[in-house]
C-alpha cells in the first residue's frame, strides 16, 4: 500500500492553531515562571491568543472558496486536514461566536476584585476543604493560574467540535474540551465541597456519555464501513444492509451529543454542575459548551445522516418537548438563582431543538423564510450573550458567605442596586422572549424554520412553555423590585473591576441591540451558506 503525506491548509486551520499553540504555552509558562509572578502573562497570553484567533477567523471567513461536494451540493469552504476538519461558512461563524464568549470568560476568570485581591479559584487545589493546607494557601493569596491554559485548551475543543469532518475528529474534540472543563469546575475558592461534588458528577456523568458516543461510532464504521461523514452520507443514500444497526449507531451517538447539550432526559447534571462550578466557568460553559455542540449535532444530523432524518426526527420531536416542559417546569420550583438559570437553559435547549427539526435547504424554502440552520445558529448567538451576562451580574450579588444566590437575598435589589437589577432583569426578559429584546427574535426564527417544515406540533409545545417561563422570569423581578429588601440581604458588590462590568456592559448592548436592530446579523447568518461535505 503505497503512503500518502497528509497535507494541512495551515491557513484556513490558523484560529485552531493559535489557540492550541496558545494553550501549550500556557503550560509553559506555568513551568518556568515563578506562581506569584504568573498571572499577568497568563492573563496577557490567554487574551492575545483569543485576540489573534477572533482575528484570523474573520480573515479565513473573508476568503472562502466556492466548494461543489461529491453529491453536487454547493457552499463556501474546504474539507481540510486529510477530511478531518471541514472549514465552512457555519463553521467560521460558530469559530467567531466561540472566541467572543471566550473573550467574556477571560474576563470573568481574571476579576480579582469581588473576592477581596484575589480570584474566585481556590489556591491549592490539592488541599483537603477545611484543612490548614487550604487555610495557609487563602492567609498568602495564592491561585491556580492554570485556568487561563484549560480554559484555551476547553476553547480549542470547542472550536474543532462543530468544525469536525469525521466521528473520530469529533470524539477527540469532545474529549478535549471536556477533560479541562471537568477540572476547572471543581476550582471553586468558596463552597469547595460542592465544588468538587459538581466536577465529579460532571466527570462520571460525561465518561458515560462518551462512552455512549464511541460506541455508536462503532456501530456507525460497521454499517457504513467508513467515518467521514461524507462516506456515511453516501452509505446512508445507498440503503446499505443492517438498518438496525444504523439506527442504533445514530441513537448512541445521539446520546453522546445530547449529554452535552443539556437535553432532557440527560441534563440530571446541569443544575448540579450549574450551581457549583465557580460562576465565571458555569458563565462560560453555559455558553460556549452550547454553541460547539450544537454545531457539532448540526453536523451530524444534516452531513452524515440527512438522507436518514425521518428516523432521527421522532426521535428529536419527543427530546425537545421533554426539554421544554421538564425545564419550565422545575425552574418555577427553584430557589437558587443558578440552578433557576440551569433549568432555564435546559428549556432552551428545548428550543433551539425545535429549530433543528426544521431541516430543510435554502432552496425549500420561500423568499424571507431562513433555514433551520440559519435560525439555530441566530437563536445561538442570542443565548451566549444572554446567559454570560446574567452570570456575570450573579457573581455582583454577595454576603459575607461569597455569591448570595438564594432567592430570598436577591428581595429588593432593585431597590439598592437598580441598575445591577435592571441588566439582570432585561437579561431574564431576552431569555422569555419579550419582544425588543434578542430571544424574541432567536424564537421567532427557529419556531417560522420549524413550521415551515410542518413540525407545527412541537411548535404548538414550545409556544406553551415560553409562556409558561414568562412565570419564573417575571417572579424574580418582582423579588427585585417590588419585594421590601431584608435586613441581612445581600448587597451588590459596586468595587468590581471593568472586566466583569465591561462584560456585562457588552452583553447587554448585544441583547438590545439584536432585538431592535437584528438584520445585520441576521444578514450574516444568512451568508455563512450551508454545510459541505
Amino acid at each position: 500500500m503505497e503512503f500518502v503525506k497528509p497535507e494541512l491548509e495551515y491557513a484556513e486551520l490558523l484560529p485552531l492553531l493559535i489557540v492550541l499553540g496558545g494553550a501549550c504555552v500556557g503550560v509553559a509558562l506555568e513551568a518556568f515562571l515563578p506562581r506569584g509572578t504568573r498571572r499577568l502573562p497568563q492573563v496577557g497570553l490567554a487574551l492575545v491568543t483569543v485576540v489573534a484567533a477572533l482575528v484570523s477567523t474573520v480573515v479565513v471567513g473573508m476568503d472562502l472558496d466556492e466548494h461543489q461536494g461529491a453529491d453536487g451540493a454547493e457552499g463556501r469552504g474546504l474539507v481540510g486536514a486529510m477530511g478531518s476538519v471541514v472549514v465552512d461558512g457555519p463553521t467560521v461563524y460558530l469559530w467567531g461566536l466561540l472566541l467572543v464568549f471566550a473573550l467574556g470568560g477571560i474576563a470573568l476568570f481574571a476579576e480579582q476584585r469581588l473576592e477581596g485581591g484575589v480570584s474566585a479559584f481556590t489556591g491549592q487545589a490539592a488541599a483537603l476543604p477545611g484543612s490548614e493546607g487550604e487555610r495557609e494557601a487563602s492567609t498568602r493569596g495564592l491561585e491556580h493560574t492554570e485556568v487561563y491554559p484549560l480554559l484555551l485548551f476547553a476553547v480549542s475543543g470547542m472550536l474543532l467540535f462543530p468544525a469536525s469532518g469525521d466521528l473520530l475528529t469529533m470524539f477527540v474534540a469532545l474529549e478535549i474540551l471536556s477533560l479541562p472543563l471537568y477540572l476547572l469546575c471543581g476550582l471553586a475558592r468558596r463552597r469547595r465541597l460542592l465544588s468538587q461534588e459538581a466536577a465529579m458528577k460532571y466527570f462520571l456523568l460525561g465518561a458515560f456519555a462518551s462512552g455512549f458516543f464511541l460506541y455508536g461510532a462503532a456501530l456507525v464504521y460497521g454499517y457504513a464501513g467508513s467515518v467521514s461523514f461524507a462516506g456515511i452520507n453516501e452509505a446512508v443514500r445507498a440503503g446499505s444492509a443492517n438498518h438496525g444497526l444504523l439506527l442504533a449507531g445514530i441513537g448512541l451517538l445521539a446520546v453522546g451529543l445530547l449529554f452535552k447539550i443539556g437535553a432532557a432526559p440527560f441534563q440530571a447534571w446541569t443544575p448540579d454542575v450549574y450551581q457549583g462550578a465557580p460562576t465565571a466557568v458555569t458563565a462560560f460553559m453555559a455558553a460556549g459548551t452550547k454553541v460547539a455542540a450544537f454545531g457539532a449535532l448540526l453536523r451530524l444530523l444534516y452531513v452524515a445522516f440527512g438522507g436518514e432524518r425521518w428516523s432521527w426526527q421522532p426521535m428529536l420531536w419527543v427530546i425537545a418537548i421533554a426539554s421544554m416542559v421538564l425545564g419550565a417546569v422545575l425552574a418555577i420550583v427553584q430557589n437558587d438563582v443558578k440552578r433557576m438559570l440551569a433549568y432555564s437553559s435546559v428549556a432552551h435547549t428545548g428550543f433551539i431543538l425545535v429549530g433543528v427539526l426544521g431541516v430543510q435547504s435554502a432552496g425549500e424554502l420561500a423568499k424571507g423564510q431562513y433555514t433551520s440552520l440559519e435560525g439555530v445558529l441566530f437563536y445561538l448567538t442570542t443565548y451566549g450573550f444572554a446567559m454570560i451576562g446574567a452570570f456575570a451580574i450573579v457573581t455582583l450579588v454577595r454576603d459575607a458567605g461569597g455569591e448570595a444566590t438564594a432567592y430570598e437575598r436577591w428581595a429588593g435589589l432593585g431597590r439598592t442596586s437598580p441598575l445591577v437589577a435592571g441588566a439582570f432583569a432585561f437579561f431574564l426578559l431576552s431569555m422569555a422572549g419579550i419582544p425588543l429584546t434578542a430571544g424574541f427574535i432567536g424564537k421567532w426564527a427557529v419556531f417560522t424554520s420549524a413550521l415551515s417544515a410542518g413540525a407545527w406540533p412541537v411548535v404548538l409545545v414550545a409556544i406553551a412553555c415560553s409562556i409558561l417561563a414568562i412565570t419564573f422570569y417575571v417572579r424574580h423581578i418582582r423579588l427585585m423590585f417590588f419585594t421590601e429588601p431584608s435586613a441581612d440581604g445581600a448587597g451588590v458588590v459596586t468595587r468590581s473591576s471593568l472586566l466583569t462590568s465591561g462584560t456585562i456592559t457588552v452583553c447587554l448592548v448585544a441583547t438590545l441591540v439584536l432585538g431592535v436592530v437584528p438584520g445585520p446579523v441576521l444578514d450574516l447568518v444568512t451568508r455563512t451558506g450551508d454545510f459541505i461535505r
